[in-house]
């Protein structure tokens, strides 16, 4: 049964080219030039995953991303944003966003392929699933699922993976250029920039006081360190 990508792209050449591809590549590509009847047909059917460009008639694919993440039956769903706009801050806003990966136009549709399939390993669960429980916190693999203080917490996969890694190695340091290959791979759009924006994003949902972290620290000129409070 072929997986289901929702594409919101309003140049007609780009969208059919796009699916086309993805077709090509063994996905059920859907097609939408506007964001009007997006979120309501993920309601009745969820995608495996969005692409969604920035810049649309009627809305913006930020505006759609944001309204993903805040939707209790859909916050977990990637999303990939395919879009003109090159700029590092542009990058940026979309992670902090909760975006999955950024495609710059104009794109190689080898490429695009490549990196929706990256991004859709990233959601694949491991075959011998652990749970690290630490205080109040719960980080259970085998359903990508994170507890905090008794209440499940939604985090994309990304996020989930990066904080999976650093809580598999507590005590140990290490730099964003190791990070990028542990959790992104081969994905070309993240920058040591964007590790620091999520692990922004995770400590606002695990610390207590993420301005002062206990878990997650920064170790200044080296990179990040994830510390497992003493008796665990």
């Amino acid at each position: 049964m072929s997986q289901t990508i929702f594409v919101l792209e309003d140049e007609a050449d780009i969208a059919r080219l796009v699916q086309h591809h993805l077709e090509a590549a063994g996905f059920d590509a859907r097609l939408y030039h506007t964001p009007t009847n997006l979120i309501p047909d993920a309601e009745r059917k969820p995608p495996v995953l969005f692409l969604l460009d920035i810049m649309v008639p009627g809305g913006d694919g930020t505006d759609v991303c944001r309204r993903l993440r805040n939707h209790q039956g859909l916050s977990t769903i990637p999303i990939i944003f395919l879009t003109a706009r090159a700029g590092e801050n542009d990058r940026v806003l979309g992670l902090e966003l909760g975006a999955d990966d950024y495609i710059t136009k104009p794109f190689s549709t080898r490429e695009l392929v490549a990196r929706v399939k990256a991004v859709l390993r990233r959601f694949e669960r491991p075959s011998s699933p652990s749970i690290i429980s630490f205080e109040e916190v719960v980080i259970d693999a085998g359903a990508m699922q994170l507890m905090v203080r008794g209440e499940i917490t939604t985090t994309t996969a990304t996020e989930f993976r990066l904080l999976d890694y650093l809580a598999r190695h507590p005590g140990r340091v290490f730099s964003r250029d190791h990070l990028l290959d542990a959790v992104w791979g081969d994905a070309r759009f993240v920058t040591p920039r964007s590790v620091d924006v999520y692990v922004r994003r995770i400590r606002e949902k695990i610390e207590v006081d993420p301005e002062n972290p206990r878990y997650l620290k920064t170790v200044r000129g080296a990179g990040y360190r994830f510390e497992l409070p003493k008796g665990e």
